[in-house]
């Protein structure tokens, strides 16, 4: 079940050691992805080493969503802070290989392999 609108895209910050892993719920489109990209950069000033961003509870993405990852992957290298998506379902990989961004983000298929 997709949480409506107004619930909170993050739904759970975890931190092991300086990593910080964001779990992310619900579709992140145009009416999510502001408040989305405003709690990943609130997390980002909080300088993790690595951010961990699970995308396994989110089934759709948009453009905006993808607009918001691009703009946090600036400031995360901006920062010195390794960034990596984590539990893509097949149709929101499936935007990040059509837009060949699978080739600028890193991408890994759990959150136990980018946190190891």
């Amino acid at each position: 079940m997709t949480p409506s609108p107004s619930a909170s895209p993050v739904r759970e910050v975890r931190w092991a050691g300086r990593t910080a892993v964001a779990a992310i719920q619900g579709d992140i489109d145009l009416s999510r992805s502001v408040e989305f990209q405003h709690q990943i950069l609130l997390l980002l000033d909080q300088h993790p080493q690595r951010l961990v961003v699970n995308l396994t509870d989110v089934p759709y993405m948009d453009s905006s969503g993808v607009a918001s990852l691009v703009k946090v992957l600036s400031r995360a290298r901006k920062a010195g802070t390794t960034l990596t998506l984590v539990g893509m379902s097949p149709r929101v990989k499936s935007l990040f290989q059509i837009t060949r961004l699978d080739n600028v983000f890193q991408i890994m298929a759990t959150e136990e392999e980018a946190v190891s």
